[in-house]
């Protein structure tokens, strides 16, 4: 039984590409992304994005948080490792354990799948992520220095990862 202020998470629907669309524009910022923001008539569904990819966390019927994974790669050979691709929490559902709860639904969601490892890239700059990342098993495995220049500074790309099995 969950109470009526506790947020669930499960997959996305087609249907919800107008909510994940305005998430992602509000959660939208240069400390986590490189790049642009979204325009308010950029969907966010298609070919290479579909909704097989997102979990969502709904609270009270409404969209506030997503995560996406998907394979690291197209090859085979590498079929056992997924990637997160996007983490974004709403501001009026910050505090929640909101994030940690999607990181290990993403995980869970790719153990089941078959996967061995979980993969993410994270801007140098962005400790809070970093953070959040590090306290859900995550190790830092390479960083690209100054891999990006954003607003005038340049920031470096941290690889990460967690083994999804013992």
């Amino acid at each position: 039984m969950t109470r009526e202020d506790d947020p669930i998470i499960r997959p996305a629907r087609p249907e919800d590409e107008h909510a994940l669309a305005a998430l992602n524009r509000a959660a939208w910022s240069p400390l986590s992304e490189v790049s642009p923001r979204p325009s308010a008539e950029e969907g966010v569904f298609d070919e290479r994005h579909t909704p097989d990819q997102y979990l969502l966390a709904v609270l009270d019927g409404r969209v506030v948080g997503y995560v996406r994974q998907v394979p690291a790669t197209p090859l085979e050979c590498n079929r056992h490792v997924r990637q997160i691709q996007g983490l974004a929490v709403d501001d009026s559902a910050r505090g929640r354990g909101l994030g940690r709860r999607l990181v290990e639904a993403a995980c869970a969601a790719a153990r089941a799948g078959g996967a061995r490892r979980m993969t993410l890239r994270v801007l140098g700059w962005n400790a809070p992520a970093r953070r959040l990342y590090e306290s859900c098993g995550f190790a830092v495995e390479g960083v690209l220095t100054e891999e990006f220049l954003i607003d005038g500074r340049y920031v470096d790309d941290v690889w990460m990862a967690r083994r999804l099995v013992d």
